[in-house]
């Protein structure tokens, strides 16, 4: 999901590619862990809880996996899972922000910054690359849900600020802070989603030659893999 670009695509379409599987959905099922630890453990009564089983469930994650995962709230008590954001500049100075779910920031921290490091890179402080980026509460749809003409009515009748047409999903973009209510008028219509998170829109995108372009997209894929990583955005045209 990295900058909205082509990255995401790419990434999406890796995601379900059966050796990563595991590892993707390892990720989800923290995130509905934690959804269910802080908030109702019904997912109707808890929007962020709601959000991760679509999430999972578009990306075929088991019912079995999902109720495990809703199950092992109760049982984490003494874990303390944070969302913590990482900046740093990447191959070719690409502005780049992590946003990653841990128990562990010494070991989180530690693990990205020999990433960037091994790719010429380097960690910066939180505003070091921000900067670069507009934070906004993004909205995934598959363009098999509905058409464009009605998906843009549904948008703009439900609060939301814009709504871009990508290869295969619909991208609903909303202010940060209005997102569930934008969404939860949006299912009224709708009951499957693709994802739907605050994220990190480049103001100012940077092309990458060839040799760059590669060193970029493994790049990101080695942060993806990391088990702390939810989440990455780069200002890279990919």
């Amino acid at each position: 999901m990295a900058g909205h670009s082509h990255w995401a695509g790419i990434k999406h379409k890796k995601g379900k590619v059966d050796k990563q599987r595991s590892a993707v959905f390892s990720k989800l099922s923290r995130e509905i862990t934690v959804a269910a630890k802080l908030g109702d453990k019904n997912p109707d009564m808890n929007s962020r809880l709601r959000s991760a089983i679509q999430a999972a469930r578009s990306a075929n994650m088991p019912k079995d996996n999902i109720e495990r995962a809703i199950d092992k709230s109760s049982m984490v008590l003494d874990s303390n899972f944070e969302s913590i954001r990482y900046e740093g500049f990447g191959p070719a100075k690409t502005a780049v922000i992590i946003i990653t779910l841990t128990d562990n920031k010494n070991r989180t921290a530690s693990s990205i910054r020999t990433i960037f490091q091994k790719y010429g890179g380097g960690l910066g402080t939180q505003g070091s690359a921000s900067h670069n980026f507009n934070q906004i509460g993004i909205i995934k749809i598959d363009k098999k849900e509905m058409g464009e003409e009605k998906i843009f009515d549904l948008a703009i009748d439900s609060g939301a600020d814009d709504c871009i047409f990508l290869e295969g999903h619909y991208e609903i973009h909303t202010n940060k802070d209005e997102i569930y209510d934008v969404k939860n008028l949006m299912e009224k219509e709708i009951s499957n989603f693709i994802s739907t998170e605050i994220g990190w829109v480049a103001i100012n995108k940077v092309n990458l030659n060839e040799e760059d372009k590669v060193k970029m997209i493994k790049f990101l894929e080695i942060l993806e893999e990391d088990d702390d990583v939810q989440n990455v955005f780069t200002n890279a045209v990919l």
